[in-house]
């Protein structure tokens, strides 16, 4: 009994087989979760919160599913984390990456009950993920040259990722607003400058891109409601210090009209501040808090138009919009940079109404206008849109473009099984695995279209034992179809992110052989 004593009481260790499998079995739960939202015939799932107002949630992304679950296994706390690196780091493929994974683990429990060590599993997994991504390298695509032709595959890529999403039906509207607001970043994969509105009311197809910035306020009363070539001062200071504010002041007086002597001194101090303001020759005044009708009242009578309580999300973007900077104090004007537009004017969407920024001084800003059925359909239609426009961003630095449709995972299985027949010893055991692993994904793309799989696998891979062939899974004919007459396409950039993460996660979860699950704090009785 000496040895069970290491640990504290309460505390649980598992060695061995048994730590193995539970983190398999884990690792393998998660998989089979998102597994059902793959490919274009992939399903939603709601998550329900169990908090004050339980939130509910409809979607289909993997990263947001995965976030919002709370996990016990280690194990499967990896795969949650590789997903969402997938999804900061490229935005889409974030179920593909879970679910490969899933798979190549459980490739690797098959291995291990047949007495193969992890590491000689984790080395052919190595080699096997070094040969995909030569293969992929081989057959990608670039057609950065040729203008017309990048901007089809764009549109085919956006697309393709919007395919598995709510926007499916009207994905060629959608793609075409994607491109053109990331054809307007000019490269940099900056997406702050695209704003996302949502606004409940009218259907998907009344959505729409408008160039410069849509601020979600109303101008305020007696302002001019329209103002052309705007300097604009962006601030976040107290407007609301003209009246003495009766709570928590404690002021000391000898009779009333001491009082108002304090009011007017603190008029004088706020008149003060308005002229600061205005004399730095501005006609549009943005401020982060409240503005007091006394100065708004100044402001109206210079001519100035004033917004108060803008949210700090809309000020921030504003300030890098319009090229300005946010201020706090206004001694010396010459230091304070503006910001620049063309036209300022008051717009309506649906029953709101917004103020809108047009012809902006950085030229990529853009806003798109979301507008859908109910609050969860935007949010799923934002997350989306989200996706697609991580994806774009990131093809146009890096131009690459592969084939979809389940065309990469078998061009890579092919190649892996290759490296495999050439192996000696047993790495070569795990050098097919992963080859199976990779084939799973078109597998499982046609599962979820309700598709024969291994009748369609089968005839997929002896497609792929012809010299070259563009053949994937078309799940709309439910056959095998040529990619590229159907316009299926995916970045380069988003394969590679899956198979590498995917790899190193499965052989992160592979070199366990122990958990140890510490006891938790006993809370002392304080009586």
């Amino acid at each position: 009994m000496a040895v069970e004593r290491l640990l504290k009481d309460e505390a649980t260790e598992e060695k061995g087989d048994r730590a193995r499998m539970a983190s398999f079995i884990g690792a393998m739960a998660i998989a089979d979760l998102v597994k059902t939202t793959l490919g274009p015939k992939g399903m939603d799932k709601i998550l329900q919160s169990t908090g004050r107002g339980h939130n509910v949630t409809v979607t289909n992304d993997g990263a947001t599913i995965l976030k919002s679950l709370h996990i016990d296994n280690p194990a499967a706390k990896v795969l949650v984390d590789i997903s969402k690196v997938q999804d900061d780091e490229v935005g889409d493929g974030t179920t593909s990456v879970v679910v490969l994974a899933g798979e190549l683990l459980r490739e690797a429990e098959k291995l291990t009950m047949a007495k193969i060590h992890p590491m000689t599993i984790i080395a052919g997994y190595r080699m096997a993920a070094e040969c995909a991504r030569n293969a992929l390298l081989q057959k990608a695509m670039d057609n950065k040259q040729d203008p017309e032709k990048f901007k089809s595959d764009l549109m085919k890529i956006a697309m393709t990722t919007l395919s598995s999403k709510i926007l499916a039906q009207d994905k060629e509207y959608f793609a075409q607003l994607a491109v053109d607001a990331v054809m307007r970043l000019k490269g940099s994969t900056n997406l702050e400058a695209i704003q996302i509105i949502k606004k409940a009311g009218g259907s998907l197809k009344d959505s729409f891109l408008d160039e410069g910035f849509i601020l979600d306020k109303k101008i305020g009363i007696g302002q001019p409601k329209r103002i052309e070539n705007a300097k604009i001062l962006v601030a976040n200071t107290a407007m609301d210090t003209d009246k003495v504010k009766i709570y928590g002041a404690r002021v000391r007086v000898d009779s009333m009209a001491r009082v108002a002597q304090i009011e007017r001194a603190e008029k004088e101090k706020m008149k003060e501040k308005v002229q600061k303001i205005i004399g730095h020759g501005i006609n549009c005044f943005v401020n982060r808090q409240l503005i007091y009708n006394y100065p708004e009242e100044l402001f109206a009578d210079a001519g100035i138009l004033a917004i108060e309580h803008a949210d700090f999300d809309g000020i921030e973007r504003l300030a890098l919009v319009t090229g300005g900077e946010i201020a706090s104090t206004f001694d010396n004007p010459e230091s304070v940079k503006l910001g620049h537009c063309k036209l300022i004017e008051e717009i309506m969407i649906g029953e709101d109404k917004l103020i809108h920024f047009s012809g902006v001084e950085m030229g990529q800003a853009c806003t798109i206008v979301l507008r859908g059925a109910s609050s969860h359909m935007l949010d799923e239609a934002e997350r989306s849109l989200h996706d697609a426009l991580c994806v774009l961003s990131q093809t146009v630095n890096d131009s690459r473009v592969l084939l979809g449709g389940g065309w990469p995972e078998m061009v890579m299985a092919k190649e892996v099984d290759e490296l495999a027949r050439r192996t000696p010893g047993k790495r070569s055991h795990a050098i097919e695995a992963f080859s199976r692993a990779l084939q799973s994904i078109p597998t499982i793309i046609a599962d979820n279209a309700g598709l024969d799989s291994a009748e369609l696998i089968s005839q997929l891979r002896a497609e792929h034992h012809k010299e070259t062939t563009n053949s994937g899974i078309d799940v709309i004919s439910g056959g095998v179809g040529d990619m590229e007459k159907l316009g299926i396409s995916e970045s380069f950039k988003v394969k590679q992110a899956v198979l590498l993460s995917a790899t190193e996660a499965a052989e992160m979860i592979l070199r366990v052989d122990e958990i140890i699950t510490c006891a938790p704090r006993k809370r002392e009785d304080r009586m």
